[in-house]
């Protein structure tokens, strides 16, 4: 081997790079008609979408099921030499079929095609070649179609498993966005996870309330402020009035600049060194909201208050922390 002439790992990488971006590329005029079909198909559907796909094709088949189902179009996967095989069984004629093959000839897709006819299944298809049995054979064929692979010798699955990929994305955000699919409705299939927390927790879920709020009342002294801050370990204390509406925050912070400026912590009411108009929460915003307002003011704790005003929690940046939204 000549090594002059042999190319360099980053030279390696970057031509792999360009070519499967120009394969993504490419796909932008590929969402025309067909696309659209398939995605009125698959809005239609009352049963499930039903991905297959050999080889690499099935394991991209397996990751667009995936996505999917997590974003609102319930889908599985079906390995098709299994298929024949008696997981046929899991079909129905409600279902929609998306079968993915780069050369839209492959024998054991093409097996199982007469089956899903004869069940009434609609056939989508994912192929390189429009004019293969697979594409003709389907209601809508969404081309993935590249023009070179990355692999040098033109042998393994790379910029076509790309395009299949990105192809199948731009098939679930579009049924997604269709399905008016949100945050939330995410969340409720992402429970276990530290996605689910972040969407689905609530400020009220992890706050503190009752007497673990660090709390005084205006007229309180700074030594009493400095003591109910230290008792409740939030590092800061809320300030009410008499009515439990909020006043302002005093703050480790305010306490540094306080002491900065002599004054008497045993001579002076906490009304006249907090922190006033400071910033809060409510207490049914979300977690992940209380920690993007923590992140942006460059605050450790927050204010709980509920939709009159009235304070009803404290919450900081290690209570998220113990909740997995961090």
């Amino acid at each position: 081997m000549n090594s002059e002439s042999t190319p360099t790992f980053r030279e390696s990488a970057l031509r792999a790079i360009n070519i499967e971006r120009n394969a993504i590329d490419a796909l932008l005029d590929r969402i025309d008609d067909s696309f659209v079909k398939a995605c009125e198909v698959i809005m239609a559907c009352k049963g499930r979408v039903v991905v297959t796909g050999m080889g690499k094709s099935g394991h991209i088949g397996n990751k667009i099921a995936a996505t999917l189902a997590s974003t609102g179009t319930p889908s599985f996967f079906v390995h098709p030499g299994e298929a024949s095989h008696g997981d046929l069984g899991m079909i129905t004629g409600q279902d929609v079929v998306l079968a993915i093959s780069n050369s839209g000839n492959t024998s054991e897709v093409l097996t199982i095609l007469p089956l899903f006819k004869r069940m009434g299944a609609p056939l989508i298809s994912m192929t390189g070649n429009g004019n293969s049995t697979l594409a003709k054979e389907a209601v809508a064929n969404l081309d993935i179609s590249v023009a070179e692979e990355a692999c040098p010798l033109g042998l393994a699955p790379t910029s076509s498993t790309t395009a299949t990929l990105v192809m199948g994305d731009a098939l679930a955000v579009a049924l997604l966005e269709a399905r008016g699919f949100s945050a939330e409705d995410f969340a409720m299939s992402h429970p276990g996870g530290s996605l689910g927390r972040r969407l689905l927790l609530r400020v009220s879920d992890i706050m503190h309330a009752g007497e673990q709020i660090p709390k005084v009342q205006e007229d309180t002294l700074l030594s009493g402020a400095l003591i109910e801050i230290s008792r409740k370990g939030l590092g800061m204390t809320t300030v009410v009035n008499t009515n439990d509406e909020l006043c302002g925050v005093f703050t480790d912070g305010d306490l540094r600049r306080t002491l900065d400026r002599s004054i008497d912590v045993h001579a002076t009411a906490i009304s006249e060194v907090m922190t006033r108009n400071g910033q809060v929460i409510h207490e049914d915003q979300l977690a992940a909201e209380a920690l993007k307002v923590m992140d942006e003011m460059k605050i450790n704790a927050l204010p709980v208050i509920n939709r009159d005003g009235v304070l009803t929690g404290a919450i900081n940046m290690h209570d998220l922390l113990r909740a997995g939204v961090i």
